[in-house]
């Protein structure tokens, strides 16, 4: 099975997104759903996805799983929901018995927006960590590289849980990267239960000028770093439309990974993503 691990519906119409307010974002400022991207997966090979949260709303993770329920090709949700409740048990609880609650896989909180670079770190949220890990779920971190010293320090405190990284924390691709970021993601590598998702990446380079040859040094840090069974694809679709086409990015993703080996680009493309979300199906 071939598996987008990463990709995001919305409607600003109907909710409000704070992060889609730059005018560079105007591009992608409309609603985006299951018929949007369907035709999409069918023409990339892709059998499958994975829908992420967009907004620190519970209201939407319960419609993405009515989305999942009624979709098959969703066959995973990370949502949101709040770390810091202390009754975030009871909300899991909730949310796994509605309908599509089977497949809740992860939860996911927009940590590069706080404006504490520790935020991952506060008691309360660890102690939401410890529910939300009691409840055999993965945690995704949304980081850049100001907030990846409290991944690394919040994988290590929870060696038996999953953690996925997005987008491989955003590396500065259009300044021609960091050695912070190239550091802290070799450390974070070290942490044997931590996935790297390879995606989002052509929207942190110059928009208008990139190609896979620009990607490759990333992905191949990336896989250097947590090699061939822990690095995932993911579109980042819609986000994605603002540097290129669905086609395009799967491509140009496709082509970096398949430098590093078949092998590496095959179990990148759906196994690593089966087993690091626990996936219902055939991994």
């Amino acid at each position: 099975m071939i598996i987008d691990a990463h990709q995001h519906f919305w409607d600003p119409a109907r909710a409000d997104y704070p992060w889609m307010a730059a005018d560079e974002l105007a591009p992608i400022r409309r609603a985006f759903g299951p018929a949007d991207l369907a035709p999409l997966l069918k023409a990339n090979g892709i059998d499958a996805s994975i829908v992420v949260q967009c907004r620190s709303s519970l209201e939407e993770t319960e419609e993405f799983l009515l989305i999942a329920h009624a979709t098959p090709s969703v066959i995973g949700v990370v949502g949101w929901a709040d770390l810091t409740d202390g009754a975030l048990g009871d909300t899991l609880d909730r949310l796994r018995g509605l309908p599509g609650g089977d497949k809740l896989v992860g939860i996911r909180h927009q940590v590069h927006d706080e404006a504490d670079p520790d935020w991952l770190l506060r008691e309360d949220v660890q102690r939401g960590l410890t529910a939300l890990f009691a409840h055999d779920l993965a945690y995704d971190f949304l980081v850049r590289t100001r907030e990846l010293p409290a991944a690394i320090a919040t994988a290590q405190a929870f060696p038996q849980a999953r953690f996925v990284l997005d987008h491989a924390a955003k590396p500065p691709i259009a300044d021609g990267g960091s050695s912070e970021w190239s550091g802290c993601i070799k450390a974070l590598g070290t942490c044997g239960n931590v996935w790297c998702k390879i995606s989002g990446l052509a929207t942190e380079a110059v928009w208008n000028d990139w190609d896979a040859e620009r990607l490759f040094p990333f992905v191949a840090h990336a896989a250097s770093c947590f090699g061939e069974d822990r690095l995932i694809f993911g579109s980042d679709w819609p986000v994605c439309l603002l540097a290129g086409s669905y086609g395009e990015i799967k491509s140009a993703l496709e082509a970096c990974l398949a430098k590093l080996g078949p092998q590496v680009r095959d179990k990148a493309f759906g196994v690593n993503a089966a087993r690091a979300y626990r996936l219902a199906i055939a991994a």
